[in-house]
């Protein structure tokens, strides 16, 4: 399970503490150079997996070797435990320099002042539209690591095996889901599954809600209903009821593993969610090339499948780090290097400097070739901006866990579930 408590609490005590400290300071922040020739030191948090740690710090060697004056001290986690290390961190003052920041919790960091203004960082080969996503109040206080999108991802080995084809993603509907799941599970004898349960998979709710003519945030607030979410449940309920997609039990066990663990990163689900970055792992994981599918729309709507662009993760930078300036040093490098880029891949999301995109295009692996490939083919149909969550927004994924898991477990009927997720979640918000 995952935790209860909210970050705000956590985070209001960092502001107070930076106001102490502004009091001491003139509102400046502390500042140390290091002696001599002696290199600064700046410490730089991420969330990822053993590929990403890799990529990293390939990264940092080449960064240090063009910036001998630098160095950074890798803080590397795991997501499960990053944002309460990271909000015990700011509490205490102790931010790292250099922070990896997802949209769910850029809100809350960057209103509440904890986040350095990135203007001066050379955003001027961004793709359109890709800058605005790192903003907060009107200040840059991310710069876009990455463009990503939700997908369906297929396992062609398990289609072909159930002797299932694989469907045309560009019109394909909940229904077909159902119809291919179920198919792909009969023949998988309790050992595999056609698809796994996306209850509480966060990105496909907010799908299911555009392509009902909902959205999931407002500026301030949420955009939906409980018996928008209640349908959701009752959509997946029915599949787990019919054995289309795993018992409770299996799905249970598999949202606690590292996705390269997973049911699909280990061949037991034909059809799972996916972000468009996340390919070139679980290729590796599963020794397939699985394939990125457009998520199924809704029956009878007219709609499109409402898919959309978003940050995959920003770089972003403490706003009481000693070193402002270098900080903002290496996160250009990180943004707008080629060299950079072509270390980080797209496993960080498909960069969102054209010039770097360009430089890397011939470099890229068969995994990263096709996430290319899937961005550009959904680009002209793509739903409206969504907008990322307001403050405290960030705790509905885990919420949203809590009363899936009520739900595909028999404890909670999806209608009082969903009540209480939405009663929780508006709860959440700053």
């Amino acid at each position: 399970m995952t935790r209860r408590r909210t970050l705000a609490p956590v985070l209001a005590a960092a502001v107070s503490g930076l106001v102490l400290l502004s009091a001491c300071g003139a509102g400046e922040p502390a500042t140390t150079t290091a002696g001599g020739d002696a290199p600064l030191t700046l410490r730089f948090t991420w969330w990822g997996n053993d590929n990403r740690l890799q990529t990293t710090s390939r990264v940092i060697e080449a960064f240090e070797a063009e910036h001998p004056n630098i160095r950074i001290q890798p803080e590397p986690g795991d997501w499960s435990g990053y944002w309460d290390r990271l909000a015990t961190q700011s509490a205490a003052n102790d931010t790292p320099d250099v922070i990896q920041m997802d949209e769910k919790y850029i809100v809350e960091y960057g209103s509440r002042g904890l986040l350095l203004d990135l203007a001066d960082v050379d955003t001027g080969d961004f793709a359109p539209g890709t800058v605005e996503l790192g903003e907060v109040d009107g200040t840059l206080v991310g710069i876009n690591a990455g463009i990503n999108a939700p997908s369906m991802a297929a396992n062609p080995t398990l289609f072909e095996q159930a002797g299932v084809e694989l469907p045309d993603d560009t019109t394909w509907t909940w229904d077909d889901f159902h119809r291919i799941a179920q198919e792909i599970s009969a023949a998988g004898g309790g050992e595999s599954w056609g698809a796994m349960n996306m209850m509480s998979t966060d990105a496909v709710l907010k799908a299911w809600l555009r392509q009902h003519g909902k959205e999931q945030w407002t500026a301030d607030g949420i955009a939906y209903e409980a018996s928008d979410v209640a349908d959701y449940w009752s959509y997946f309920l029915t599949l787990q009821e019919d054995g289309s997609i795993p018992p409770a039990s299996v799905t249970g066990e598999d949202e606690g593993q590292p996705i390269d663990q997973s049911l699909l990163g280990t061949n037991r689900v034909a059809l799972g969610s996916l972000w468009s970055n996340q390919y070139p792992a679980l290729d590796r994981a599963t020794g397939e090339s699985l394939l990125p599918l457009r998520l199924p729309r809704a029956e009878g709507t007219g709609r499109d499948a409402e898919l959309w662009y978003k940050a995959s993760m920003y770089w972003s930078a403490s706003a009481r780090s000693a070193h402002p300036e270098e900080a903002k040093i290496f996160i250009d490098y990180l943004a707008n290097n080629v060299e950079a880029g072509t270390l980080l891949g797209t496993d960080r999301g498909v960069p969102a400097n054209l010039t770097v995109r360009e430089a890397i295009a011939g470099d890229l692996g068969e995994s990263d070739r096709k996430v290319v490939e899937y961005l550009d083919s959904i680009n002209d149909e793509l739903g409206a901006p969504s907008l990322v969550p307001p403050m405290g927004g960030g705790q509905s994924p885990s919420i949203q866990l809590r009363y899936a898991q009520a739900v595909m477990f028999g404890t909670q009927a999806p209608e009082p579930a969903a009540e209480g997720f939405v009663t929780e979640v508006r709860g959440a918000l700053g």
